[in-house]
């Protein structure tokens, strides 16, 4: 074997090597592959949909190009036809096409299905509300109900749906928590939401998912997951030691650079915008301009 050959064979060695261990979740590093809660889990099983259909595919080309080197190789004594004017197969044609169809469905209809039931709260349940503003290059998040606020730091009860009412006070944005769901954009004078649900206790990861500037690699933050009432008693505990926000400390948070956690025991009620474009607590998006409930 060649030095260019051997050198090709070690390269795709590591590559596989890479992808398996990607797939695998190894050490943890690839919380997509661990969900904790209804909404990832969901997104992970298309994922899976979606991966088992084009394995299959790759199968069957590499099953055919097998088959076709072996039959048609120029060998003394292949009887295989030689016909070099040959340019199409309508069955060959038509197999193609019906395994393309039946693909696109496999994945099409679950996809379809699921991101449908995902778009709503589910009927029965009572959101947590939590207000996101992605800031340079940190998270606010504001407890409309408990009326207390955190920087880069969520506490929220498990087995309760949380209804994120997304926003930026900054460049465009993505919130993302892996191991709950997927991602939603945050933009400027525009509210998006975003429900997610912990279903055991935890701490969960969260960052920003779109580049905005030299110091969004430091946008992360964590996702506590507790018993209602260790949430209750947290709440409880940040609204009687933390002290209140004021506009002026909002006017901090603006200015471009990296925090450590912080809580507050309220809130302006000018940081957050007052109109959202017709989503409800149940999720729904675009249907009729109204206020957000407060």
């Amino acid at each position: 074997m060649s030095f260019k050959r051997s050198k090709r064979a070690i390269r795709f060695i590591f590559m596989a090597l890479a992808i398996g261990l990607s797939v695998s979740g190894c050490g943890n590093d690839f919380v997509l592959l661990h969900p904790a809660g209804p909404v990832a889990a969901s997104e992970l099983n298309l994922i899976e949909i979606t991966a088992a259909t084009m394995i299959v595919i790759i199968l069957i080309v590499w099953v055919l190009f097998g088959i076709a080197l072996v039959r048609f190789r120029d060998t003394p004594g292949n009887k295989a036809p030689y016909r070099p004017l040959w340019d199409h197969n309508k069955k060959l044609e038509l197999g193609v096409i019906a395994v393309s169809v039946v693909a696109a469905v496999i994945i099409a209809v679950p996809t379809w299905n699921k991101t449908f039931a995902l778009a709503h709260v589910p009927k029965g349940k009572s959101p947590i509300v939590i207000d996101v503003t992605s800031l340079d290059w940190k998270w606010l998040f504001e407890y409309p109900s408990q009326h207390i606020a955190t920087v880069n730091y969520i506490d929220v009860p498990t087995n309760r749906p949380v209804l994120f009412e997304l926003t930026a006070d900054s460049p465009m944005n993505t919130f993302w928590v892996p191991q709950l769901g997927g991602m939603e954009y945050t933009m400027p004078s525009e509210v998006l939401p975003l429900w997610l649900e912990a279903s055991k206790p935890g701490l969960y990861w969260g960052r920003s998912g779109n580049f905005s500037g030299s110091g969004f690699v430091h946008m992360t933050f964590n996702v506590h997951a507790v018993p209602a009432s260790t949430f209750n008693a947290w709440v409880r505990n940040v609204k009687t030691t933390q002290p209140k926000m004021t506009m002026a400390d909002y006017r901090q948070l603006l200015k471009f650079n990296w925090i450590a956690p912080r809580y507050y025991s309220a809130y302006p009620a000018a940081t957050f915008p007052a109109e959202t474009h017709g989503f409800t607590l149940e999720g729904g998006m675009y249907m009729e301009m109204q206020p957000t409930p407060k």
